[in-house]
């Protein structure tokens, strides 16, 4: 089995959120539209996340958002079971922004300055 998988931050402007922006983590696990079962059973595992399949039909997609999965659940996962390669440098910059986050931090100019650090060099952002 070979999928691809990404720790993503995102920030979104809001007008809701009193800096104007809010942060949002996501962890997504990309496989070909065949091992659908397989990440449906990803959803019973971590008891979290949904799966959608992409409008072209050749890919779907197992997505955690809501920061209390990626708190509770996705984080403490990785954290026992590391990852190998450039992706543990990856889940390295998605923790230390959950970590802002859980403290607060995001909702601070500084802490925010921080997340977009964080997010400039996570995944295709990492220089080699």
């Amino acid at each position: 089995m070979s999928a691809e998988g990404c720790f993503q931050v995102k920030i979104r402007k809001s007008p809701t959120h009193k800096l104007g922006t809010r942060v949002e983590l996501v962890f997504t696990v990309v496989q070909h539209s065949r091992d659908e079962e397989l990440l449906k059973a990803l959803i019973m595992i971590f008891n979290c996340g949904r799966y959608t399949l992409r409008k072209n039909k050749l890919a779907g997609d197992f997505e955690v958002s809501k920061f209390s999965d990626v708190q509770l659940k996705i984080v403490p996962f990785f954290d026992q079971y590391s990852i190998q390669g450039v992706k543990s440098l990856d889940f390295a910059d998605f923790k230390r922004a959950s970590d802002i986050m859980k403290s607060g931090g995001h909702l601070t100019p500084e802490g925010l300055e921080q997340i977009r650090s964080i997010k400039e060099g996570i995944n295709t952002g990492r220089s080699s």
